[in-house]
């Protein structure tokens, strides 16, 4: 297609065409800016990453205190119902079978009041005999009497001799005897009647029950409670370890579970000496004044405290783990670094917790934040 002839070449002959110097330089040329392109391409990689290896992440923002010494009083909240401060567990005095049962739970009675009946047929048997020989002593005592008057007065006219008086003397001195054993007998046999009838000791409310109208019952055994009117305490069962701090203070705050605004003061009365063996807790009886007479079982909270201490007291939001142990985290106010540090927690309370070992004064120590923290760690941090 070009203006002069066209060379023509014999491919079988082993004849190639002459390179063209115009394609070569060509191809050459774009093999090089295909070159060039690259390596700009990865010198602008390697400094987009140097510039973000340049960037520093910012520190974690976390609120710290100041360990100090601080006085506090441990206490604890505990629940408590409010009872009788005389409670009597009332029985029967002699065995028998139950005809009849007059008051139930919470039923309020008056001393004296009949509270149940045993079947007393055996008892007024008993009496039935001891009466009998009560008044056949009385008639044996009369007949004696009238034998010694009768030989006393032959005494003096000395018709019978000083023997007979004597024997006169003696057998009125047993009819007497008799009759006296007679007439405690006779009482004894009463005083057993009169206790198949249980009769309440005091004014007050029936606060258990434990017999049944049919049962037999033996003597002694329980059949009613009777809280006693007057008086109340409120009790806690408090658990041991609250002891470990020492004996609770007197004075007591208490205060019904539905009205906590509302308490009273009052004095502990009474600890008792040994610990439960079923729930590892210790009674503790608090007095309550005379004003104060919340009905019997009433739910009631106390709030019991003992003497004051000095300790490093922290929030909840400061404590850690370090291999299953507690710990805190430290801050280095040089290097704004941190460190995971063990410690050693006297008492756990309510909204915090008493460090007795493993900081001090003036080590910072991070309460907020700690969730997100490593070793080593740079931080910024508000609080004192």
């Amino acid at each position: 297609m070009g203006d002069g002839p066209q060379k023509q070449f014999n491919w079988n002959r082993g004849e190639t065409p002459a390179p063209n110097p115009f394609e070569n330089h060509t191809g050459a040329k774009a093999m090089q800016s295909s070159r060039l392109l690259g390596v700009g391409l990865a010198c602008a990689v390697l400094a987009a990453c140097d510039e973000k290896a340049a960037v520093a992440p910012p520190p974690q923002q976390v609120r710290v205190v100041a360990a100090a010494e601080t006085r506090y009083q441990p206490g604890a909240e505990i629940t408590g119902e409010v009872r009788a401060r005389v409670q009597t567990e009332l029985s029967f005095r002699v065995s028998g079978r139950v005809v009849e049962r007059m008051v139930d739970v919470g039923s309020h009675v008056h001393a004296g009041d009949v509270l149940a009946r045993l079947n007393d047929t055996e008892q007024q048997a008993d009496v039935n005999v001891a009466r009998a020989a009560q008044e056949s002593a009385q008639a044996v005592l009369a007949q004696k009497t009238l034998a010694f008057e009768r030989s006393k007065s032959l005494l003096q006219s000395q018709a019978v001799p000083r023997a007979v008086f004597d024997d006169a003397q003696k057998e009125l001195l047993s009819a007497q005897a008799s009759l006296e054993a007679a007439e405690a007998a006779f009482a004894t046999a009463q005083d057993a009647l009169s206790y198949t009838e249980l009769r309440a000791a005091a004014d007050g409310i029936i606060t258990a029950r434990s017999i049944e109208t049919g049962q037999v019952v033996s003597a002694a055994q329980s059949a009613f409670t009777l809280a006693h009117d007057g008086p109340r305490d409120a009790v806690f069962d408090v658990f041991e370890a609250f002891f470990l701090d020492g004996r609770p203070l007197n004075d007591v705050d208490v205060a019904l579970v539905s009205d906590p605004a509302h308490d009273v003061h009052a004095g502990i009365r009474e600890v008792s000496p040994v610990i439960d063996g079923k729930g590892g807790t210790i009674r503790i009886k608090v007095g309550l004044q005379e004003a104060e007479q919340w009905p019997l079982g009433t739910p009631v909270v106390g709030k019991l405290r003992t003497s004051q201490r000095e300790g490093i007291v922290l929030p909840y939001t400061a404590i850690a783990s370090a291999a299953g142990e507690p710990a805190v985290w430290l801050v280095n106010p040089k290097n704004h670094s941190v460190s995971l540090r063990k410690i050693s927690v006297g008492r756990y309370r309510q909204n915090d917790f008493v460090v007795t070992g493993g900081v001090a004064a003036p080590d910072v120590i991070v309460t907020e934040g700690g969730k997100f923290l490593k070793e080593g760690q740079a931080v910024a941090w508000e609080g004192k």
